[in-house]
C-alpha cells in the first residue's frame, strides 16, 4: 500500500477539480457559460468557483480527490496517488475561483495531450475519403494530431503562428465533438494559400474543408493555392437575416488579408446552410464578390466526396472484371 506524508495528503486535498483536469485531462474541460464548465464525459457534471456538482447523480464536492472517489470510484489512497502523480501539481497553491472572461483572447488554450502516434486519426480521415497526401501535410504542419483518447484534434493558429483554437472530434461512430478549453473561434482551422490568392473559400466544418481540398486534388488541381477557412461549426443566423453577425473567423480573416476580393461560400445543402449563405451575402456583398458554391449533391462536401469516391471504386471494380 502506498504511504503518503500528512503534508502530501493535505496538498492533494487542496487541488480543486478544474485545476486537476487542466493538467491531467484538459480534453475533458468544456466551457459552458458564466464561469461554469462541464466535462466531456459527463455533460451534467458542472464545475464552478472551485466546486463541482454532478446533477444527474445528485453528488458533488470541492476537491479532485472528491471527484476521483465519488465519480471515478477510486479508493482514497488511489485518489491521492492519482492527484500527486500529475506533473505540475506543485505549482497549484490553492483552489482557484474561476470567473468567466468577456474577452476570448484572455483565455489560455489548453491543448489535449498528444498520443504517441496518429494511426487512428489517419484511418478515420481516410475513411471519410480525405486524401492521404493532404492528411500528411496537415499533420506535418501541426494542424492535425491524435490525442490520448484517440480523438482527432484540429488546430487553428493566429498570424504569429500561435495555436489559438483546438476542435476535438471522435474517430469512432460516436457524435462526440467539442472545442478545447480556451479555444477562440476567431482563429479556427484554415489552410492558407501559398500564393497570396485574392479569394477565400469558407466551410462550416474542417471535414468539409478537407473534402473540398481532396476533390481539387482528384481533379489534378492545386488545392494548396486556395485560402480555405472553416467556421468550426454551423453559423447560426438571426431570425431577421439582416441582423445576423458575421462569424468571428471570417471577420478576422478578411481584416488580416485585405487582398481578398472574392468569397466562395460552401455551406451545407440544408435550411441552416442556405440561411447562413444568405446572411453572408447580406453582410458582405457590398464589399466582396460572393459566390454561393454548395456541393453538387449530398448534404455537405464530405457527402459529395464520399459519393465520388464510391463511384470511382465501382468503376475500378467494373474494369477489373
Amino acid at each position: 500500500m502506498a504511504y503518503f506524508t500528512k503534508e502530501k495528503i493535505e496538498k492533494a486535498r487542496e487541488i480543486d477539480l478544474l485545476s486537476y483536469l487542466q493538467i491531467a485531462s484538459p480534453e475533458e474541460i468544456i466551457y459552458d457559460s458564466r464561469g461554469t464548465y462541464r466535462t466531456a464525459t459527463h455533460d451534467s457534471l458542472k464545475i464552478s468557483n472551485g466546486l463541482w456538482y454532478w446533477f444527474s447523480r445528485g453528488i458533488g464536492g470541492k476537491s479532485a480527490i472528491d471527484y476521483l472517489m465519488k465519480v471515478e470510484e477510486y479508493s482514497f489512497v488511489d485518489a491521492v496517488s492519482k492527484v500527486l502523480e500529475i506533473g505540475g501539481y506543485e505549482k497549484i497553491k490553492s483552489p482557484i475561483n474561476y470567473k468567466s472572461s468577456k474577452n476570448d483572447n484572455e483565455k489560455k488554450l489548453i491543448l489535449p495531450r498528444k498520443a504517441k502516434n496518429n494511426f487512428k486519426v489517419i484511418d478515420y480521415l481516410l475513411s471519410r475519403g480525405i486524401s492521404k497526401n493532404i492528411i500528411d501535410e496537415c499533420i506535418n504542419k501541426g494542424l492535425i494530431y491524435q490525442d490520448v483518447n484517440d480523438n482527432v484534434v484540429f488546430i487553428g493558429y493566429d498570424n504569429r503562428n500561435i495555436a489559438r483554437y483546438a476542435g476535438v472530434r471522435a474517430t469512432n461512430s460516436s457524435r462526440y465533438m467539442h472545442d478545447s478549453y480556451g479555444s477562440n473561434k476567431t482563429y479556427s482551422f484554415k489552410l492558407k494559400s501559398i500564393c497570396n490568392k485574392k479569394s477565400v473559400h469558407i466551410f462550416e466544418s474542417v471535414i468539409d474543408l478537407l473534402s473540398y481540398a481532396t476533390l481539387k486534388e482528384m481533379s489534378n488541381k492545386n488545392w494548396d493555392e486556395d485560402n480555405l477557412l472553416s467556421l468550426a461549426g454551423v453559423y447560426s443566423t438571426s431570425k431577421d437575416i439582416s441582423n445576423s453577425k458575421l462569424p468571428k473567423t471570417v471577420e478576422n480573416f478578411l481584416r488580416e488579408n485585405p487582398q481578398i476580393k472574392t468569397i466562395f461560400v460552401h455551406f451545407d445543402n440544408d435550411l441552416a446552410g442556405r440561411l447562413a449563405t444568405e446572411a453572408i451575402k447580406n453582410k458582405l456583398s457590398a464589399s466582396y464578390e460572393i459566390i454561393d458554391f454548395p456541393p453538387k449533391s449530398g448534404k455537405d462536401f464530405n457527402d459529395f466526396l464520399c459519393e465520388i469516391v464510391k463511384k470511382n471504386e465501382m468503376k475500378g471494380y467494373d474494369k477489373s472484371r
